[in-house]
């Protein structure tokens, strides 16, 4: 059997239970943006980036309504979701050209989520040969820029590759 070693979020995983509230709550009622690293918001749902990404333009998308269960999420919810998920698909495709992605949802803290309360979706473009032995050796972990730059190169294409429908208060 083989794993995937992250030991770059052992600093996360061990203080997260700490935090007051839901990251994705404080994040999009923050009412600024780019502090928050929101990249795009829907009437239900947006779009942010991670704030200790795996890779460049690691992407969340999360609804404003704190809901733990997405087979409970209404309709509109997850339908917009999917929308965003194919324009986050198209910004990072012209933002990144990566090779690949990976996409899913961890739901549980038993699947690995780190936020149990509040689903998302999370986005990772890939690129071949991405994954090295850093991590795994000397638990360093190699970026090739930090979350203003990733955020100036993606919010962009997110005005321009997706209108922004007028927000919805949750």
């Amino acid at each position: 059997m083989d794993y995937i070693a992250t030991p770059w979020r052992e600093a996360y995983v061990r203080t997260c239970h700490r935090e007051r509230g839901c990251v994705f709550c404080r994040a999009h009622r923050s009412g600024d943006d780019r502090e928050a690293r929101i990249l795009h918001r829907g009437r239900h749902v947006f779009v942010i980036l991670n704030k200790y990404p795996y890779l460049p333009g690691h992407l969340m998308i999360a609804p404003y309504r704190h809901l733990a269960a997405f087979e409970r999420a209404p309709k509109a919810v997850s339908d917009e979701m999917a929308d965003l998920a194919k324009l986050s698909f198209r910004v990072l495709r012209a933002g990144y050209r990566p090779h690949g992605f990976n996409a899913g949802m961890n739901l549980g803290r038993s699947a690995g989520a780190g936020v149990t309360g509040h689903f998302h979706f999370h986005i990772v473009p890939r690129w071949t040969g991405d994954a090295n032995f850093m991590p795994i050796f000397s638990r360093t972990r190699i970026v090739i820029e930090d979350l203003d730059t990733t955020f100036d190169r993606l919010s962009p294409l997110f005005r321009k590759l997706g209108r922004r429908p007028a927000r919805k208060t949750p």
